[in-house]
This record gives C-alpha cells, structure tokens and sequence, in this order.
C-alpha cells in the first residue's frame, strides 16, 4: 500500500505552517528554530521573504530539506540608502532615555502606524546620532535556508 500525501498536507501559497527553520549566511546563523520551539507562521503574509517561501511551495509535511539561495536572492541586495543617521533626540524619544547603543546592537524601531516594527543594527555611535543599517542582515548574501515541516494547514 502506497501512501501519497494528501492535498491539506502538502505546502500551498496560502498555506499555515509549524516548523523549525534555519537561515544563515557566511558569518552563521541569524534564525534558527531548531533547538527551539517550533515556529508557527502563514505564508503569502511577509513573514518570510518570496525567494524564501517558494522553496516551500510543494514540499508535504514532514519534510526536512536544505536549499542554498544565491546572494541577493532571499533578502535583496544591500542597499546604501538604508545606512541612516539617527539623532539621539529622536532616539530618546522613540525609547529609553539613558539608553547606551554599541557597534553590533541591534534596535527594534515601531513602524509608523504603530502597528509593527523593524530592526537596525548598530554601525557607529558619536554624541549627536547614531548610524544604523537597517538592510536585512543576509541582504546581498548567499543563503542556506534548512527547514522541517512539522504541519501544514
């Protein structure tokens, strides 16, 4: 008796995932799910990038698979307008007022409905700003993106 999966147990663009997934550059990892719990997200909602979900796209539940992405591929290229001088005025009012920024922190800035946020790594620190660089961090990168489903809805 041969055993096909199902149609709900294979990944779809719409599809509800809970998995462990690792993605890393050169320098290592920058998620890794696996000694963890799993994580739980829907695809075709900006939670993980395109190059990253269609990978996943037809893969049944189950699977734990490993693809290499080409650099600029999963995060885009790097891009140096996304290098932005901060005013610690501004700093002071979005957060902590003593709070201390060293080359490395990264900072999780509200998106301006309020409603999210996004993340800037700290490039250089004086007394009037400090610079951060809000590429993705494998932006312009090769990628290996691991990844095992665990359930597919």
């Amino acid at each position: 008796m041969s055993t096909t999966p199902t149609q709900a147990s294979v990944v779809k663009a719409d599809s509800f995932l809970t998995l462990h997934y690792r993605l890393s550059g050169p320098a290592g990892d920058i998620i890794n799910t696996f000694e963890d719990k799993p994580a739980t997200l829907s695809l075709g909602t900006g939670e993980l990038s395109p190059a990253v979900e269609q990978r996943l796209i037809g893969l049944a539940e189950g699977t734990h698979s490993q693809f290499e992405i080409a650099a600029g591929e999963a995060f885009g290229e790097r891009n140096p307008d996304m290098l932005q001088w901060v005013a610690r005025k501004l700093l002071t009012q979005l957060g902590d007022p003593d709070e201390q920024y060293s080359v490395g922190d990264v900072v999780q800035f509200p998106t301006p409905d309020g409603l999210g946020s996004y993340a800037g790594a700290v490039q250089q620190v004086n007394d009037e700003a400090v610079l951060f660089d809000f590429n993705h961090p494998l932006a312009g990168q090769p990628v290996t993106f691991e990844v095992q489903l665990i359930g597919v809805l």
